[in-house]
């Protein structure tokens, strides 16, 4: 079957593509890197001929609100007009917990308004919401340095491995379309800060964690179960203290 993945060169991307191929499956990693662009829409006919399912996990270049929405925006159309003249018969779309419940997140925001276009394209589909990536930690961990101190908001947070996610998408799209959405997350569960502690602590950063109620989140306001899933949700396999320990490069 020809599978196409929209950000295939990717951190999750990459991934997906090499299980898809392992299980014998004809896989196309488009990115305006191969020469399929879905904002300018430069070689994504061709890419899309005779595909059965498209899984789109690419990522905006930006993360300026104005910037991300339109990315997101752009890209969903095109890639969805796409698909609909190349008769492709499922739809996957990467896209991120709660994403409905943080309006003030500009990042989530644009995330919701793909998720729009896809469930309104008549394209048999599944939106499968995944929890922060335990590859990002360090990002987050910088991105709310400040001085010796990081300063992290106190809700409840549960990230997941970027093997785990590939997995569930690689299964996801090789099932039947679901024509909803999928919640998925890591196996742990705690507080923001103890989250992100375990992960300075292993990686030897000695600064100091700060549980702070009023911390944003990229912009955005974290209540208690802002950025978990506050229903049935598909866990993981891998642990943060088993990704700690086998993760290459923290």
């Amino acid at each position: 079957m020809k599978i196409v993945v929209i950000g295939g060169t990717g951190l999750i991307g990459s991934k997906l593509t090499a299980l898809l191929r392992d299980r014998g499956h004809a896989v196309v990693a488009a990115s305006p890197s191969t020469g399929v662009d879905t904002i300018t829409g430069v070689g994504l006919a061709n890419a899309l001929t005779n595909a059965a399912v498209v899984i789109d996990v690419a990522n905006a270049p930006s993360f300026e609100d104005r910037a991300v929405m339109d990315f997101f925006q752009t890209s969903g159309r095109n890639l969805l007009a796409a698909e609909a003249a190349a008769g492709v018969g499922h739809h996957v779309v990467l896209s991120i917990v709660n994403t409905d419940r943080m309006p003030d997140n500009g990042y989530f925001r644009a995330k919701a308004e793909q998720e729009r276009l896809v469930a309104a394209s008549g394209i048999p589909h599944s939106i499968v919401r995944a929890t922060q990536f335990m590859e990002f930690l360090g990002a987050i961990a910088a991105t709310h340095a400040d001085g010796d101190t990081v300063r992290l908001a106190t809700g409840l947070f549960q990230p997941i491995a970027a093997d785990d996610v590939a997995a569930i998408l690689a299964e996801t799209a090789l099932a039947a379309p679901r024509n909803g959405v999928i919640d998925i997350a890591g196996p742990d569960r705690a507080p923001f800060p103890a989250i992100v502690g375990r992960y300075m602590a292993a990686v030897g950063d000695g600064r100091r964690v700060v549980g702070d109620p009023e911390a944003n989140y990229f912009g955005g306001r974290v209540e208690e179960l802002s950025l978990v899933p506050t229903g049935d949700a598909r866990l993981g396999r891998i642990g943060l203290d088993d990704w700690l320990r086998r993760a290459p490069e923290l």
